[in-house]
């Protein structure tokens, strides 16, 4: 029963109940000592001189409390031994905790919880002197994409490797500390007038960190992005700044350097913050403008440059903006491809071209532009498939384009996508060619139907000998592998005419137009007769039943 009421105690009782046990067992050996001190100066002589000399045997009961008050002290001290033991034990459990918090298992570099405070530490020690401290943000270049295609074993090697360089690169006062997956934080002092010599650091750990990583017969490069922000008053607006503001600001500087190709660093500006902050905004416009339809479907003629023809159009997004007006996709693409939300965009604008392409002339064709983000999504074909079932726009006057930097992420995947669309009638255009590193071989294996030549070749022509030999070539490879090709960015009657002189080619461009929405299109349309007179017929129809029934009604 003691023991079922023991074991239901709370550390705070079972706490309270040694301690008492502790005064408890020192009272007992205090005063044994005393009983000790006062009986044995009287008794011991008696029993020395009785066991040694045949002297008068001592009082027994007087015997056998001395041997009680020693029995008592050998106890008290055994406890005072057993109790230290505990102390220490226990202080080494709690530093061992302590260092476990503050330390991250897998690098042994401070963790998160550990690396303002230890800023903070590094600050205090350089208040009362002119140096200022250094924080550099470091994130690791596509460190999902190494984990996905190595292994996280490999992953975990990288971080290792990683963390290792950094510290044997950084000065004796230097602190690092990892605070997320793949981002480290470090801090280090330097005088105020001496900035390049963290420029130098900094280039060396960009440096040093990029150097190849082998493990199990395995080599990866794996590159950082730096951002630095300095603890100066000039960027705290006259007043010092903690471990967190400093850690925010190279965090930006860092998103900074990302954004203007990586492997490289940036000191923390202004002005960053700035462009952080609209960036922000235009995120959340665009989680808004999606469900609010305000993204819409703009299209470009396609042309047979032979014969003039229209054959088709591509469509372009736009977003109709409340607040910024009419923006181009170049900037809020490379946004909703970061937030994850290309998809569900993408998905909205096919819904709609579709639907305005069944009123086109049924020899028309519409070319839609897939994301590489898309192409990671097993279920994309079947996602698209739904959409043409759902329409009823039939899957042969759809095209499908594709950049060369898909085949580089997911070579089988994307073949397996590819083949299930080709496979179901749609054609599948390779964009942007002449810009990538597609092999023979890869065109080769794919069901490319079409290719595309980049607008900055096709712009080269009027200006450069050698950008037209490059298209010529892009012309012939096409001939040879008995694929067509069109010419992006056709813009004047001379690239016009040197693109009609290198054979049957489709070409678009804004000498044949801008991109228009859907009505400037259907307008565009009806006036060559180039309407699907079926559909109007059907649309005029049900506009026809409605009137009758309101006018019934």
């Amino acid at each position: 029963m003691k023991k079922a009421t023991d074991s239901a105690a709370t550390p705070a009782e079972k706490k309270i109940r040694s301690a008492e046990r502790d005064m408890i067992a020192l009272g007992i050996a205090i005063a044994a000592a005393i009983l000790f001190v006062g009986t044995g100066g009287t008794l011991m002589p008696q029993i020395v001189k009785a066991w040694f000399f045949g002297g008068n045997q001592p009082d027994l009961l007087l015997a056998n409390a001395l041997l009680l008050n020693i029995a008592l002290l050998i106890f008290g001290w055994r406890r005072y031994r057993d109790l230290h033991k505990e102390i220490r034990v226990r202080r080494e459990a709690e530093e061992r905790a302590r260092r476990l918090a503050e330390r991250d298992p897998l690098t042994g570099c401070l963790n998160r919880r550990s690396g303002p405070p230890a800023l903070e530490a590094l600050r205090t020690a350089l208040a009362d002197t002119d140096r200022e401290i250094a924080v550099m943000m470091i994130d690791l270049d596509n460190f999902k994409q190494i984990n996905d295609l190595n292994g996280h074993q490999l992953g975990d090697r990288v971080l290792t490797t990683i963390a290792r360089r950094i510290e044997d690169t950084l000065p004796h006062d230097g602190v690092v500390a990892r605070i997320g997956g793949d981002e480290f934080v470090c801090g280090v002092p330097f005088d105020h007038n001496a900035r390049n010599a963290v420029d130098n650091l900094v280039a060396m750990i960009v440096r040093n960190t990029s150097a190849p990583i082998e493990s199990n017969q395995m080599t990866v490069e794996a590159t950082v992005s730096v951002g630095i922000a300095e603890s100066g008053a000039k960027y705290a607006g006259g007043g010092t700044m903690n471990a967190e503001a400093l850690i925010h600001r190279a965090d930006i500087a860092m998103y900074h350097a990302k954004k203007r190709g990586r492997n490289r660093y940036y000191w923390f500006e202004s002005q960053m913050e700035d462009e952080l902050r609209f960036r922000n905004e235009l995120e959340s416009g665009i989680r808004r403008g999606i469900p609010a339809g305000e993204f819409v479907p703009y299209y470009e003629q396609q042309i047979d440059l032979a014969t003039g023809k229209l054959t088709g159009f591509e469509m372009l997004a736009r977003w109709e903006s409340p607040r910024y007006g009419l923006v181009s996709p170049e900037i809020f693409i490379p946004i909703a491809e970061e937030i994850d939300l290309i998809g569900e965009l993408s998905e909205r604008l096919i819904t709609q071209a579709l639907e305005d392409a069944k009123g086109w002339d049924p020899a028309l064709t519409l070319s839609v532009n897939i994301s590489p983000i898309q192409l990671r999504d097993p279920w994309f074909a079947q996602k698209l498939l739904h959409l043409l079932l759902e329409s009823g726009f039939p899957p042969s006057r759809l095209e499908i384009e594709i950049t060369e930097g898909c085949l580089h992420e997911n070579m089988g995947a994307v073949r397996s996508i590819v083949t299930s669309l080709k496979n179901q009638g749609i054609s599948i255009s390779l964009d942007d060619f002449g810009t990538g590193y597609s092999s023979l071989s890869q065109l080769r294996s794919l069901p490319i139907d079409r290719l595309k030549i980049d607008r900055s070749f096709i712009s080269e022509l009027a200006h450069q000998r050698e950008g037209r030999a490059l298209v010529e070539a892009m012309v012939s490879l096409g001939k040879g592998l008995s694929l067509p090709v069109t010419a992006e960015g056709v813009e004047n009657s001379e690239v016009l005419g040197q693109l009609q002189g290198m054979g049957n080619l489709q070409g678009q461009g804004y000498h044949y137009g801008k991109p228009e929405d859907a009505a400037a299109t259907r307008k565009r349309l009806a006036s060559l007769d180039m309407l699907n007179k079926d559909n109007v017929t059907a649309i005029t129809g049900q506009a026809t039943s409605a009137n009758d029934q309101r006018k019934a009604s």
